[in-house]
């Protein structure tokens, strides 16, 4: 059996340990986040939504979540 990889990325600022090749999309889901309400950004580039599933993260990625807040 293979062993999976682990890999350390920094999420709004914490370190995180994630599986090697783990999909943007997946780690949104496993924190059960609702992308309509969010913008992402790796390393200091806001990501397009749509292709969340097509990027990979690596090693020492730097992962921002900024929620949507309505207000008046």
């Amino acid at each position: 059996m293979k062993k999976i990889k682990k890999i350390k990325i920094n999420l709004n600022g914490k370190t995180k340990s994630i599986n090697e090749n783990l999909r943007i999309q997946t780690l949104i889901t496993d924190l059960k986040i609702p992308l309509k309400k969010v913008a992402i950004e790796l390393n200091q580039e806001i990501l397009d939504k749509k292709k969340l599933n097509k990027v990979k993260l690596k090693n020492n990625d730097k992962i921002e979540i900024v929620h949507f807040i309505g207000g008046g």
